[in-house]
């Protein structure tokens, strides 16, 4: 699993090693015990204790996780095809165990190091850790959606689960590493025993959680949030003797348009941008002729805390023939678009183009200029048409949208 939701996070660590010397600080030789920031502990406790108006997305944020695995294992198998090994068939699963109150998430994407899990699931950021406390409200229902806002979506599992523990393999490595932590100031990360490339989540519920050791309960949660995914979601534990597939398990920027509810735009939206608010405006084109490819693009209607970090990446992902190529294409939109999220699908491209290669691309240069007059073609009928929704827009992103014209003009 790829945590992108938890990676826009940096953090101090206090280190603890354990030697043979010390038998009694309660770790095996092999194992670190991390400690959070105070910073990081009053987010927990804020996640736990306070956002809990919609507990089950945390099953919505560790599915688009694994989703994210799996494509970067697709990416990298392209050129090191030895990376699938004997296992080609990606999927995600969920399994029950009501005796030991426990449900699992796993995948067989690409997988973490140690290095792997000590950067996407123990970091956050000071200056987006005090933006988060001071964008509090105190009403659960609108504080939940700055979880995606500020990339904390991983810790939402401690608002059902007082363990955690990850157990992951990267693809290509022969060693697996466990992450374990109970949400409360601390995790340890120490080797571990894993045969397959992939991750999985185990998650001990809470008392009074037992609602999500039920097979209908997360099948429905699935179906609500996650049945656009374009993997096989199954769930093992139904009393059914076979695993059963739980989603539809297709791309739903392949899809007709008119097939596709408002709904099930808006979930798209919550996965592809990792953020819990409403999207603002959807864009969903297919081009045909010459250029062939599909955009599906949203523009938010909340500005993001690392809005103007030099270091911020866009939120276009691009995709080959269904197949994602990378995240951080950035010829592929301006940086003055840096606010619209969603997914480029291309038919013109090769498979195994390199992001190297993706620079001063034609066919890319073309899809550019494109999007471009899409985005504010349709900015412009907004502001004709529904002058009060554009405002709210210019109020959110014109400071972005005026870069842009610094630009043209230089």
């Amino acid at each position: 699993v790829s945590f992108v939701a938890a990676k826009v996070l940096s953090l101090t660590w206090s280190k603890v090693m354990s030697t043979k010397n010390n038998p009694n600080n309660g770790e095996t030789e092999h194992s670190e015990t991390k400690s959070f920031q105070a910073e990081v502990g009053k987010i927990l406790d804020l996640v736990v204790n306070s956002l809990y108006s919609n507990k089950e997305i945390f099953l919505r944020e560790l599915i688009s996780n694994s989703s994210d695995a799996c494509d970067r294992l697709r990416y990298a198998a392209i050129t090191d095809p030895h990376l699938f090994k004997e296992d080609p068939d990606l999927f995600i699963q969920i399994s029950i165990n009501k005796k030991k109150r426990m449900i699992t998430i796993s995948d067989n994407g690409i997988g973490m190091s140690h290095d792997d899990l000590v950067a996407n699931l123990g970091t956050i950021a000071r200056s987006g850790t005090a933006a988060f406390v001071e964008e509090l409200t105190g009403d659960s229902a609108k504080d939940v959606a700055l979880i995606g806002q500020f990339g904390v979506g991983f810790y939402s599992v401690f608002m059902v689960a007082d363990q955690v523990t990850v157990v992951s393999a990267k693809a290509g490595e022969d060693t697996a590493w466990q992450w374990q932590s109970e949400g409360t100031g601390a995790f340890t990360v120490s080797p571990a025993s894993r045969k397959n490339r992939g991750t999985s989540i185990e998650l001990h519920l809470r008392k009074g959680e037992s609602e999500f050791l039920e097979p209908s309960r997360l099948r429905h949660i699935v179906t609500t949030y996650s049945d656009h995914i374009a993997l096989p979601i199954k769930l093992d534990g139904t009393g059914i003797d076979e695993v059963q597939t739980i989603n539809s398990a297709a791309a739903l920027w392949t899809r007709p348009k008119k097939d596709i509810s408002e709904e099930q735009y808006k979930e798209f939206y919550h996965h592809v941008a990792h953020q819990f608010d409403e999207p603002w405006l959807t864009l969903h084109n297919k081009a045909e002729g010459r250029l062939e490819y599909t955009n599906l693009l949203f523009i938010p209607s909340s500005k993001p805390y690392d809005l103007f970090d030099p270091a911020r990446k866009h939120g276009i992902k691009l995709y080959v023939k269904r197949v994602f190529i990378t995240d951080d294409c950035q010829d592929l939109i301006p940086p003055w678009m840096r606010f619209v999220r969603g997914v480029i699908d291309s038919e013109d491209l090769p498979l195994n183009v390199s992001r190297e290669t993706l620079q001063h691309n034609p066919v890319v240069a073309k899809i550019r200029t494109a999007l471009i007059k899409r985005v504010l073609g349709e900015l412009e009928k907004k502001a004709s048409k529904s002058f009060d929704e554009f405002s709210a827009f210019w109020e959110t992103f014109g400071a972005v949208l005026k870069e842009g014209i610094y630009e043209d003009a230089t």
